[in-house]
């Protein structure tokens, strides 16, 4: 966890930032070293109560350490702690954030869209429905009812209806319950999940492309989690196709901060036309003065957003280019590999039924039993019992009929089942699974 050589290139990297002020008359804040460090010993005490994040033991929800590069520059630009909404408060870290934009456009083959960077994927997805509700007013918003909640729930910030949509066994948005909706009128704007937080499903985007030909909307492409696959190597055919659609879609949400290897938070909103950025339009009397190029702020809903984010963004982008077959693109194809392994192996145990195969790298499991109630009782028991051996899981419910269609031998006498879920992002975990599966076995013996 701690690695005394990223404090020795912090140390020269805040040398090399400190040249550029040498003609500043001598100034240093004083503070009271000694009452410092015994703060930060508080501190350190407290974050002892936190989840092993950034072990491999940690398959859980999609928390992923930032790369050492992130978190050096990240720490290197707060000795000057630049605002990127207006160019006055950061404008080094602000011509980062530009170049950053371009890059991860041209990721999902866009030349020069408008984005920025935002606090995370909630506040990237606001500004994405915001535009649409702008564009097509008063019209509905619709998702796979295995979308993230943040959907339904700033369709009703923003004032627009919200429905959501079946998913079919294999998690993906189901087409002819879409048509239905889109036939009977109203709707503004479909939400393309591409890899939905729960299950990892990636939505057909290759046929929602073609019913946008039949209807009018938008497509606002969710690639919050599943974004950067687009670089991988080793999606299956389906997953794909809709990748490689994602050019087509009018906006795209994708969040750095993880696949991405940043720290939290970092989500990105682009828009494929940039003329959308009219709609953000906006006078200030105190602010945008500096320079008659364009302020990250006139586009953007929120105001003050961390330069820090932009900085270390680019420096990570600027070690691990975005191109397919690079080094970073083949992290990616382990995080596939581990989670198609693991799943082939709960395919052969006596104490896990595994749902869907893994389109990306999140894997959802059963746990065994006559009933689903019992089923459920016992993932959450695994879910403990793993725990106590610094194997740490995450838990999901899910409606019975979805897992029966994958696990037909558990009867249904409830309407959800508490089912396991392994989130495999790590490309660590790729070396891990021996030890994880024993670990997961053992706690299930235990338990029964």
């Amino acid at each position: 966890m701690i690695n005394a050589t990223e404090l020795t290139l912090l140390k020269k990297a805040l040398d090399k930032l400190a040249e550029g002020y040498r003609g500043l008359p001598d100034f240093s804040s004083e503070f009271d070293a000694e009452a410092v460090a015994e703060v930060l010993q508080q501190v350190a005490t407290r974050m002892h109560d936190n989840f092993p994040y950034f072990h491999p033991q940690y398959a859980g929800q999609m928390l992923k350490p930032p790369h050492p590069i992130a978190r050096i520059a990240y720490a290197l630009s707060l000795w000057v702690n630049p605002n990127n909404h207006a160019l006055d408060g950061g404008r080094a870290s602000s011509a980062m954030e530009k170049e950053c934009v371009v890059e991860l456009g041209e990721m999902f083959g866009w030349d020069g869209p408008l984005g920025h960077l935002t606090g995370g994927g909630t506040m990237a997805n606001l500004e994405a429905l915001w535009v649409a509700g702008r564009l097509h007013p008063g019209k509905r918003v619709v998702a796979s009812d295995q979308a993230h909640y943040t959907h339904s729930r700033i369709s009703d910030v923003l004032g627009l209806p919200f429905s959501p949509v079946a998913v079919g066994s294999d998690g993906r948005m189901d087409l002819d319950a879409l048509e239905a909706l889109l036939r009977a009128g109203n709707v503004g704007t479909v939400v393309a999940t591409i890899g939905n937080t729960g299950l990892g499903a990636v939505d057909p985007l290759p046929d929602l492309i073609a019913l946008q030909s039949k209807y009018d909307f938008r497509i606002h492409a969710d690639a919050a989690y599943g974004g950067y696959f687009v670089l991988a190597g080793r999606l299956h055919d389906n997953t794909r196709a809709a990748f490689d659609s994602l050019a087509a879609a009018d906006s795209i949400v994708i969040d750095p901060h993880k696949h991405g290897l940043q720290p939290y938070g970092c989500g990105c909103i682009l828009f494929k036309d940039p003329s959308v950025g009219q709609l953000y339009k906006h006078e200030s009397p105190f602010t945008y003065f500096s320079s008659a190029e364009l302020h990250l702020g006139e586009i953007s809903l929120e105001c003050s957003r961390p330069g820090a984010s932009a900085v270390a963004l680019w420096a990570t982008q600027r070690l691990l280019p975005l191109v397919r077959d690079g080094e970073f693109a083949a992290m990616l194809d382990d995080c596939l590999y581990a989670a198609r392994d693991f799943w082939q192996r709960l395919q052969e145990s006596k104490h896990f039924v595994p749902l869907m195969q893994p389109e990306l790298d999140i894997v959802v499991y059963a746990v065994d039993a006559p009933n689903s109630r019992e089923a459920s009782e016992r993932a959450r028991a695994v879910f403990a019992q793993a725990a106590e051996r610094d194997l740490h899981l995450a838990m999901i419910e899910l409606p019975v009929q979805l897992v029966q269609g994958h696990a037909p031998g558990i009867t249904a006498n409830s309407e959800t089942i508490t089912c396991l879920r392994s989130v495999l992002m790590k490309p660590e975990h790729r070396d891990w699974l021996d030890r994880i599966v024993e670990i997961l076995e053992l706690s299930a013996v235990e338990i029964a």
